[in-house]
């Protein structure tokens, strides 16, 4: 089981994340491309970082919404979404590709990933992006109850998905995770997180936020490295599934 975070998300003189901390323990840096978060420089450093520690790279593309640091959904059409992840993914490539790195995958971020996950043009128009974009670049997705009609659509694009669950986040019966603002929709005891993390490894059921089992098939899980305490729950969880792979 992978880890993957959102990396590289300060911006000028603002700091945000603890990017150095976290990055020896994950697997896969999803990196800010400045729509939502992130500039030139700290795009180029935290493919550097990333690099550095091994880590396989993948572009983070949002909405081009800094004040609402991308969780904002807009009404732009799937030619727009189709330019706009083009741009980013392209931009991203380019640094990578001047430190002798390349991509592997896009998860688009906050608004754009949920809409991507409800709305099929959306969907497609990123999937068309990638499918024109140099080299494999997989989809990374959310897992639900029902991954069928999502690997259905990437497949028509030649797209591989890499399928994502959360380590921290509460899910409804359709294996969407349960909105912020609903209560109970984050886990915050380290057991809860590490009891969730490993059911789902072993493809053993989990619990919904209404106490009914659900099974998710996932291929990498996200954590998140924002404070100490983040950083400290992804070092357990590092353990925990390097100790269960032994």
């Amino acid at each position: 089981m992978l880890l993957n975070c959102d990396i590289g998300e300060s911006y000028g003189a603002w700091t945000m994340g603890l990017d150095e901390q976290v990055m020896p323990y994950i697997d896969q840096a999803n990196i800010a491309c400045s729509f939502h978060a992130g500039d030139p420089l700290v795009m180029y450093n935290t493919v550097g970082l990333a690099l550095r520690h091994k880590v396989a790279l993948g572009a983070h593309p949002a909405y081009p919404d800094l004040q609402g640091f991308g969780r904002r959904s807009m009404a732009c059409s799937p030619d727009e979404i189709y330019a706009m992840v083009l741009y980013q993914v392209g931009a991203l490539n380019q640094i990578a590709a001047a430190q002798g790195g390349s991509l592997s995958y896009v998860k688009p971020h906050g608004a754009l990933y949920n809409d991507m996950m409800r709305n099929e043009p959306v969907l497609r128009a990123i999937l068309s992006a990638l499918s024109k974009s140099p080299g494999n670049l997989a989809l990374m997705a959310m897992t639900t109850a029902d991954n069928q009609p999502l690997r259905a659509v990437c497949a028509e694009y030649g797209v591989e998905l890499l399928l994502e669950a959360f380590a921290d986040r509460a899910y409804d019966e359709e294996g969407y995770i349960v909105p912020r603002s609903t209560q109970g929709a984050v886990h915050h005891s380290s057991d809860t997180i590490l009891g969730q993390v490993l059911a789902i490894s072993r493809g053993e059921a989990i619990q919904t936020i209404t106490g009914k089992p659900l099974y998710l098939e996932a291929d990498t899980l996200c954590v998140h490295g924002d404070n100490p305490e983040s950083v400290a729950a992804v070092r357990a969880i590092r353990e925990a599934l390097d100790e269960q792979a032994i």
